[in-house]
């Protein structure tokens, strides 16, 4: 009686299922970036093409077209790349943490890839797409609150700021005036305005403890 045929062995199978699929370059996820950065920087976002994208990584549209649903995703992604997702640190000083984390901000703002050229249309074209809203939210900006969050909830542990204090209020205090003067170029993102924001924040929310460790007399609350 003839046996019937062998089913293949596992393992050649996973061979043969890695030899069907394409490696991801590693490479490209690193050039593409920093080049959407530089492009930003010289042309503005409505100028972007993923043709200069491709040249300048040294790679192709049909490479790019692979990893990102569009332009605008593109964008998003360079963005969290380069400007960060977890910018507040914890170096033990509340303030000083709140100042470093609204700083990135402001530093982004100095350049063409974050500032008037490119932030008003991004915000523009969100308004219109969910899908790329809900990935600029999930990929740039709650990433970012969350770790400027954990700062002030840090700040509620250590006594500087009151623990009835409304955290989700705070962060759009201390973040607002950055994204606000880049979207309407009505003032200037100086070098000292994270700083000055930061300061204006606490002097409503910290605690007694804090203004007296810091060289306040006093809370300024009425």
């Amino acid at each position: 009686m003839a046996k019937p045929p062998e089913a293949p062995a596992p393992a050649e199978e996973s061979v043969n299922s890695q030899r069907s699929g394409r490696p991801r370059d590693a490479r490209i996820d690193t050039a593409v970036p920093s080049a959407v950065m530089e492009i930003l920087d010289e042309v503005g976002y409505g100028n972007l093409t993923l043709e200069a994208v491709a040249a300048r990584a040294g790679t192709s549209k049909p490479a790019l077209r692979r990893r990102w649903r569009s332009r605008q995703h593109l964008v998003v992604d360079a963005l969290a790349e380069h400007i960060g997702t977890e910018p507040t640190p914890d170096t033990g000083c509340t303030h000083c943490d709140l100042i470093a984390g609204v700083s990135t901000l402001g530093h982004a703002a100095t350049t063409a890839a974050m500032g008037r050229r490119v932030l008003p249309a991004l915000v523009a074209d969100l308004a219109g797409n969910p899908e790329l809203e809900a990935a600029f939210l999930e990929k740039f900006f709650s990433p970012r609150r969350a770790s400027t969050a954990e700062a002030l909830r840090r700040g509620i542990s250590r006594g500087d700021i009151r623990a009835d204090a409304d955290v989700d209020l705070l962060l759009d205090m201390l973040a607002s005036t950055t994204y606000y003067r880049m979207l309407f170029g009505h003032l200037p993102v100086t070098a000292t305005l994270a700083e000055d924001v930061v300061e204006v924040v606490l002097a409503g929310v910290a605690t007694d403890q804090w203004h007296v460790r810091h060289g306040r007399q006093g809370s300024l609350r009425t």
